[in-house]
Order: C-alpha cells, then sequence, then structure tokens
C-alpha cells in the first residue's frame, strides 16, 4: 500500500489531496521549543514523513522557549503567516487557549478528519489537553508526569538493593543517608522542576487537594490553590531539614538536576519523565525509574500524579488544504510504530493505547521500574488526580518557586513561605473578576 493511500485509510477519507496538490506539494510549519534529545527525535520524524510522501512538506521551526514562540507567533498571526503547528506548554487552562481566536481545537479537525483506529492512551479523567466536556483540544505529543530516577550502581555501593527503589518519604530519606554516608555521594538527591514535583504533586500523590474546591475543575466558585494542607508544611519542613543535612542539592525550578544525575554527581533526582531521553543517551549510566514518593502516615496508598507537559495545537485561518496536511501529519504521528518509538525514545507518556502494548515486549524490560510508571497512568480514577485549574496560574507558579528558594536557602521558615505563596495566589488568581455581589438584605 502505498503512503497516499495509507494515510487516507487512516484518515478515514476518500480522497486527500487532488491532483493539483500532488503536483505542488502542501508546506505546514510546525514550531516547537523541543531541546536536545527531543528535538532530535522530532526532526528524524518530519525528515521520515517528508521521505515517504510528496504531497506534504512539513517544515520546522525551533525556539528556545515559550516566550519566545509565542512573541513571534503573535507577529506571524497579525502577518497572517502563522504556523500550522504550534507546541504550548500545559497552562492548567486549555479552555482558554482553545477558545482563542487564533487557534481552532483539535476535536474539530479530528469531526472533519478523524484518524482512524487512534485510541488514546491517556482517558478522559486526566483532564491533560481536555476541556469541560472532556474534548480533546490539542495533540497530547509531549505528555509527561513526574518520576524519582536513581543510580543503580550507586545503590549497590551504598548496600541498597537498586531493585527496591523507597516507595515513601521516610524509606528515601533512610537511602539518601546511606549514599551520603556509604557511597560518599557529594549530591544524594536534587529536584528538577520543583514547583510541579514538589507542590502541584504533592497534593494528588498524598490524596490531598491542589486547589479547593475540587481542584478547580466542574465549575467551582472562586477556585484558590491549597497551600494550608498539612501535608505541605510537612513535606517543605522536611525538604529543609534535608537541605541542612547536605541530603539535598536546591537548583531552583530548572532542570539542572538532570543533568548533574546523568553525570553521575547526583546518586536520586525527582524531574519529569521526559527526562528519560536524556538518561538513555547517557553511555555508561546504570539508572532506575521509579513513581514519585508519598507519606504513608498520611495516605494508605499512593494516588495518581498530574500529567503535565506540551502538546500540538492546531492554527485557525488555514485553508482546507492546509487543514487536510496538518491532519495527515497528525496521523502519521499517531501510527504505532512511529507512536511507539517517539514514546521509547523520549520518555513522554504513550500518545496511544498501541503504543503503550507494543513497548510491553522488551522497552519496559530495558528500563527498571518504566512499566510500573506508564502502566500506573492506564486508568485514572483518583478524583484528585484529573487535573486543576486556576486563574492565571502561570503568573503564579514563578512565585511559588521564589518561596520555596527562599525556605530551602534558610531565608524564610516553611511556614512564612507557604503562608506568603498562598496569599499572593489568591490576589492574583482573583485579579480580573467582578466584585462580589453584597449579601441581600435579611427579610424581616
Amino acid at each position: 500500500m502505498t503512503f497516499l493511500k495509507r494515510i487516507t485509510a487512516v484518515l478515514g477519507v476518500s480522497c486527500l489531496f487532488s491532483s493539483a496538490v500532488l503536483a505542488n506539494p502542501v508546506e505546514i510549519e510546525v514550531w516547537h521549543t523541543l531541546r536536545a534529545a527531543h528535538k532530535t527525535e522530532f526532526e528524524k520524524l518530519a525528515r521520515q514523513f517528508n521521505g515517504d510522501q510528496r504531497d506534504v512538506t512539513v517544515v520546522l521551526k525551533a525556539f528556545p522557549d515559550q516566550a519566545a514562540l509565542r512573541s513571534e507567533e503573535a507577529r506571524a498571526a497579525f502577518a497572517k503567516k502563522k504556523p500550522a503547528l504550534i507546541q504550548l506548554e500545559d497552562n492548567r487552562s486549555p479552555e482558554i487557549i482553545a477558545q482563542h481566536k487564533e487557534i481552532v481545537p483539535l476535536y474539530q479537525l479530528l469531526k472533519q478528519y478523524p484518524i482512524k483506529d487512534s485510541k488514546w492512551f491517556l482517558n478522559q479523567t486526566t483532564g491533560f489537553m481536555r476541556d469541560a466536556k472532556g474534548q480533546l483540544t490539542a495533540f497530547p505529543f509531549m505528555a509527561e508526569i513526574p518520576v524519582m530516577f536513581y543510580n543503580r550502581d550507586g545503590y549497590k555501593k551504598a548496600g541498597l538493593n537498586p531493585a527496591q527503589p523507597a516507595k515513601t518519604w521516610p524509606a528515601l530519606q533512610d537511602h539518601l543517608l546511606a549514599l551520603r554516608d556509604k557511597a560518599h555521594y557529594e549530591c544524594p538527591f536534587a529536584i528538577s522542576y520543583q514547583v510541579n514535583t514538589h507542590l502541584e504533586n504533592l497534593a494528588p500523590i498524598n490524596g490531598s487537594l491542589y486547589v479547593t474546591p475540587t481542584n478547580g475543575l466542574d465549575n467551582a466558585r472562586a477556585p484558590q490553590l491549597n497551600l494550608n494542607d498539612a501535608v505541605f508544611m510537612r513535606h517543605i519542613s522536611i525538604m529543609v531539614s534535608w537541605k541542612r543535612s547536605e541530603l539535598l542539592m536546591h537548583n531552583g525550578n530548572s532542570n539542572e538536576a538532570d543533568r548533574l544525575f546523568a553525570e553521575n554527581r547526583c546518586a536520586v533526582i525527582t524531574t519529569t519523565s521526559g527526562a528519560l531521553a536524556q538518561m538513555q543517551n547517557t553511555r555508561g549510566l546504570n539508572f532506575g525509574v521509579a513513581p514519585m514518593p508519598f507519606y504513608d502516615q498520611v495516605t494508605p496508598k499512593a494516588g495518581s500524579p498530574f500529567v503535565s507537559g506540551s502538546a500540538l495545537w492546531a492554527t485557525a485561518g488555514q485553508s482546507k488544504e492546509h487543514n487536510k496536511a496538518t491532519m495527515a501529519f497528525l496521523a502519521f504521528l499517531s501510527e504505532p510504530v512511529i507512536a511507539t518509538a517517539w514514546h521509547q525514545r523520549t520518555g513522554f507518556l504513550p500518545l496511544t493505547d498501541a503504543a503503550f502494548r507494543a513497548s510491553e515486549g522488551g522497552f519496559y524490560d530495558r528500563i527498571p521500574g518504566a512499566k510500573q510508571v506508564v502502566d500506573s497512568m492506564r486508568e485514572v480514577n483518583d478524583k484528585n488526580s484529573r487535573g486543576f485549574r486556576l486563574r492565571n496560574y502561570p503568573r503564579i507558579e514563578p512565585i511559588l518557586s521564589g518561596e520555596l528558594d527562599a525556605a530551602l536557602s534558610g531565608k524564610t521558615p516553611p511556614v512564612g513561605a507557604l503562608t506568603m505563596a498562598q496569599e499572593q495566589s489568591v490576589r492574583i488568581s482573583n485579579e480580573g473578576l467582578p466584585p462580589a455581589k453584597p449579601a441581600a438584605p435579611a427579610r424581616r
């Protein structure tokens, strides 16, 4: 079967392109902020797509960060030279992005050009890139979750069993002491993306809400962060004690810990699953991956984390011809072989259920703990783990990181840092809201 016939079958349409289009390939631009190994893999897929057929040409354009991409996208929209797809990070409010005049929600394009046999891996209960009705607003190609990486050789040197990573925070403290005192690590533990891994996901993993009420979902009224929950005070206080005891090397909200782990300088890190690409590409690194620890004094069983990451969003105002070409590329990325390779090489969650099943044979066996981590996300039924919504959250996140920095550096006590973060988040999340209506006078 030719590539064109194969894509036509995948999309479920009888004729994808006219003879005129066959003579003149449709060019679509895809803008992204992928870096390092992720960027390399995406470029490989674009080259493969372009080489397999002559109907569509995908042109990739990389940006150093989201700010640069959004700035250029605004200029392109003004000049009416928009890309077909743009990679946007999860801002915890996909409905707002989907309603933007420059965006067309993916579910609308899927109605016109359905991707056949695409059973998405992430179900509707996760809320990742879905609106309040459960409709998919963007292509969830870069979805990830927080995980723990640990050095298996370091575990052996410390007299620990590398097949049994710590499941709870108290158990991890015992492991870190052994890694410091017996394996002589100067950096037993480090953190990447500290807001994601140690604030946002601390709540659902330990059976709590990150935002009240109902994590801001279900048309919640006036949702606010839930940093007054005792689990946050417990955790930040323990992290501060680890910093003082030289168990924790603090690196802020960056992903610096990923590099330190890959260089064998840190024994254990918490980061996102997308770091798997870097770890796999590091020669001689013997590592395992495990779910984030939890507090067994708080909950008898760990809950599922939030899904985060980024996705490919389709831009509005494109011609029918360009929309078809865009969906042809997304159909290609959804094919089992392609989606499987992307999942295995990047560490992003499987795009489809077929990609997960195809990885069960040998891939998960080669990465200790990987299957357990991914398998736990197949069916997320925990109401605390569906996701969260909070107005102006992109402005709140840097404040949370700054208060974490203040606590871990010893400048502010944990209770003070959490109180300040809570107060500032309430103020920012309420900005732009109409004033509350005065209560009606009581009837006499």
